[in-house]
């Protein structure tokens, strides 16, 4: 009886305990938590319209694959119906491209190809999702245990349904970039300092600089990071140094001759992965490789010198090579693209901008950043597991500080700041539990939960905004239909022609009509975009010459346009301002408009 009753109560405690390894297993936690979060994103999107994410750089993405599955070269990078004459180098990567485009071509064989492109760019967000939840689970795991992992599940959730880099329809490399972030960090959250994983970090790095320049600072900071923990442990962590080092200058060598055309191996481009970040990255790589390799038995302060020299030589790298890499590669804009463009592009604004237009945006982008590094310092300060504390304060500052130049940052630091808070709200936890009657203990948990959630500080602000319109919502509602399919559709089946319009239409125009735009969103095209800004200032008669010399056919006219209606009422002759009048020179002939739209168009005819 006695032995029954012991087999039982093993029965019984292993029935116990398999609930709880159940939710302890990482992969399978990741599952769940992405089904519901998938399950969510699409009841949100449920009575979306389009499926293209509502972002121009989602559309262009979109006809950039169009034109590698309609024959483009992979290495042609020319997006050939944007800009002037000859068309605008685009500075995007195949490494986004080729996904996209095999899904599309994969839902084609069985649906038509609109339906094919609606499948793909549904399904292409949605997967990397999964990715994302296990990388940040396992990053949770690793320095937090079991709680941990939940906590930065729960606030990568909260992230991913906060965040439209996830939603249907978004195909810009954002959310991609997100993820091999996320990967990054649970690979140095390693304390074991195992070499697989910091080779793993060092492929995610160079997959991230091989895709765009805006995870560049992160890629730096994150192999400082390394050589920093090599510096000071040396031999203990020779081995991870060594592998990521190496794996390092393997995987950027690898992306650079898979992106960068032949004839472009000596170009320096700032802005995407070229010869400049290439020689940069494989000089630190073999610097640190050479360095763990003879130097790792020195002591300390030789270790800290032999860093020194290293980074010495990389900067000497980068003034030879790529100089001017060291500084905004916008900084040459014409100041006419600043004022009537960048400056209005909400991604591109600062701290500063934001405390001026839009102060309750402020905790949402900064405040649980701000958290993490304060947090991370804090930990130093203490010594308590100071080195993982180092590396996640570096990784989340350098983007912390790069969105208080640019917003843009902000979606990173704010997922980055997820492991160290993730370890903060598991201690929390485990003090609220043992002590149940703590009330005290019970509402600092419950507080700092909530400070955590950038969401929370986006629904604070905008219940302290009191009620008063949110100026983006205004300009929605005035702003009308300038960029649907209906709109373009006079033009569509026109013979292809060149079409002057606001850069906000450029990226529809090429979706949906044939057609060569001057100007569209992008630094890479300043004089397509300053040749329409000169036409919709210049005075009617002023404005042909423009026209002529652009070799227009087609101009495009939307009164609710943000661009339109500052250019208007900055030069009330200009050729805009009098459209929106009703004035229509000579040389323009009307198109009959379609049906609910505010889009005008004009055949350009010059006199004679």
């Amino acid at each position: 009886m006695a032995q029954t009753l012991t087999v039982t109560r093993g029965a019984a405690v292993t029935a116990q305990t398999e609930v709880p390894s159940l939710w302890s297993r990482p992969r399978l936690v990741a599952l769940i938590y992405t089904l519901f979060t998938i399950v969510a994103l699409l009841i949100f999107n449920r009575h979306a319209t389009d499926y293209v994410g509502p972002d121009n750089d989602d559309i262009m993405r979109l006809v950039e694959v169009r034109d590698l599955l309609g024959g483009q070269g992979w290495f042609d990078m020319m997006q050939y119906r944007l800009g002037l004459d000859g068309g605008t180098l685009m500075h995007w990567s195949r490494f986004i491209d080729l996904p996209i485009a095999s899904l599309i071509a994969f839902f084609r064989l069985f649906l038509a190809p609109e339906s094919a492109e609606a499948a793909a760019l549904t399904v292409w967000p949605l997967m990397l999702v999964l990715p994302l939840m296990v990388f940040m689970g396992l990053a949770g795991r690793r320095i937090a245990g079991v709680e941990g992992m939940h906590f930065s599940l729960i606030l990568t959730t909260l992230f991913v349904l906060t965040s439209r880099r996830f939603m249907p329809g978004s195909i810009d490399h954002d959310n991609v970039q997100l993820g091999l972030v996320a990967l990054s960090v649970a690979m140095l959250a390693d304390e074991s300092y195992r070499p697989r994983n910091f080779a793993i970090a060092a492929i995610a790095l160079a997959i991230a600089l091989g895709i765009g320049a805006e995870t560049t600072p992160f890629v730096a900071v994150a192999c400082m990071a390394v050589a920093g923990l090599w510096a000071w442990d040396g031999e203990i962590f020779a081995p991870a140094a060594r592998a990521f080092a190496l794996t390092l200058t393997i995987a950027v060598s690898a992306a650079f001759f898979a992106l960068v055309p032949p004839h472009l191996y000596s170009a320096v481009t700032c802005d995407n992965l070229s010869l400049g970040f290439y020689s940069i990255t494989s000089v630190g790589g073999a610097g640190l490789l050479l360095s763990a390799l003879f130097a790792s038995r020195l002591s300390r302060p030789w270790r800290l010198v032999v860093l020194a020299a290293n980074g010495a030589a990389v900067f000497a790298t980068t003034l030879v090579i790529a100089p001017q890499c060291l500084r905004n590669p916008l900084a040459d804009l014409d100041p006419m693209l600043v004022q009537l463009w960048l400056n209005k592009v909400t991604e591109a604004q600062s701290i500063f901008a934001l405390t001026q237009h839009q102060p309750e945006t402020l905790g949402a982008f900064y405040f649980t950043g701000l958290l993490a590094i304060l947090l991370c310092v804090f930990r130093m300060l203490r010594g308590e597991r100071a080195r993982l504390h180092a590396v996640l304060l570096a990784l989340v500052a350098v983007n912390w500080v790069i969105a208080l130049v640019q917003v843009r940052g902000a979606e990173f630091s704010n997922l980055l700041a997820i492991p160290p808070l993730a370890i903060l709200l598991a201690e929390l936890r485990r003090i609220s539990a043992a002590d149940t009657r703590n009330v005290r203990a019970a509402v600092v948990y419950v507080v700092v939960t909530l400070l955590s959630v950038p969401a929370v500080w986006a629904v604070g602000g905008a219940l302290a905004k009191n009620g008063i319109t949110n100026s983006f919502a205004a300009n929605a509602d005035e702003t009308g239909d300038c960029a649907s399919r209906e709109a373009f559709a006079p033009i569509a089946g026109l013979a292809p022609g060149v079409v002057s319009a606001p850069s906000n239409m450029g990226s529809p125009l090429l979706r949906f009509t044939p057609h060569r735009t001057l100007s569209g969103p992008y630094h890479r095209d300043p004089d397509g975009m300053l040749t329409e800004l000169h036409i919709g200032l210049a005075e009617p008669k002023e404005a042909e010459a423009f026209l002529r010399g652009a070799h227009v056919t087609l101009l495009a006219f939307c009164p609710g346009d943000p661009q339109v209606q500052e250019v208007s009422e900055l030069k009330p002759e200009g050729l805009y301002a009098q459209l929106g009048k009703g004035h229509v020179p000579a040389y323009l002939e009307p198109i009959p408009a379609a049906a609910k739209s505010d889009v005008r168009f004009f055949r350009f005819k010059p006199l004679d």
